[in-house]
């Protein structure tokens, strides 16, 4: 398939899903090093997992709040086309990150009401991409992953922005199409919206959101 609506498919961990993937048309594949997900990968199963990725379709490792050393791993281990970083990462670190590894940096953004929303112009003059998140809950283990949305509508509004970004949090096939109307989003970024368990990805499902992010849009409620 090839699919014109960059979709991301975060959270691989088995070929079998990175091959459906990317048969799927998904413009970025995602590898999670954050020990406690349930998607975590080290970076050998990562390399494997990357081995046969074409190119075309970039590699993504995300982090969080990690420091040299686990990216030192991470990228002299792995064939990485890009760095996600999903913590508490200042800008400043993000600077560094960027200018250490000289790979292209998606700085993640969590969201929950309009106070946030502060941070993408904070966080745009240091990161290549802005990853726009639902805000992990009060106590929640995971900082993303945890399929849920925020509103889309503190979203609305906002017609420039200076740096590419994707939309995750709470997306499904049901409601990718309806998320694209209703944010303006460019690029989506999906992982317990494709899973049948936590961490256990769906071929099924994954070629459903993309075919639904590639649908006709929806008109825009409101």
């Amino acid at each position: 398939m090839s699919a014109v609506f960059p979709v991301k498919i975060c959270g691989l961990i088995e070929p079998a899903t990175v091959s459906a993937a990317v048969d799927a048309g998904a413009r970025y594949l995602g590898f999670n090093f954050f020990p406690k997900s349930p998607r975590y990968v080290t970076p050998q199963q990562a390399a494997a997992l990357m081995i046969d990725v074409p190119m075309g379709v970039a590699k993504v490792s995300l982090s969080v709040d990690a420091d040299d050393a686990t990216l030192d791993a991470i990228v002299s281990q792995t064939t990485t086309d890009m760095l996600q970083l999903h913590g508490a990462e200042s800008p400043q670190r993000v600077a560094e990150v960027r200018a250490r590894y000289g790979l292209p940096v998606i700085k993640a953004l969590g969201i929950a009401d309009a106070d946030d929303l502060a941070q993408i112009d904070l966080y745009s003059g240091v990161a290549d991409q802005l990853l726009i998140d639902a805000k992990a809950p009060k106590g929640a283990v995971l900082p993303g992953g945890n399929g849920l949305p925020f509103d889309w509508e503190l979203l609305r509004a906002r017609k420039y922005w200076t740096k590419p970004w994707l939309l995750a949090g709470g997306l499904t096939p049901s409601n990718a199409a309806l998320a694209i109307a209703r944010t303006g989003a460019a690029q989506l970024d999906v992982s317990s919206g494709v899973e049948s368990a936590p961490g256990v990805k769906d071929a099924g499902l994954i070629r459903a959101f993309i075919k639904a992010a590639n649908a006709p849009a929806v008109p825009s409620l409101g």
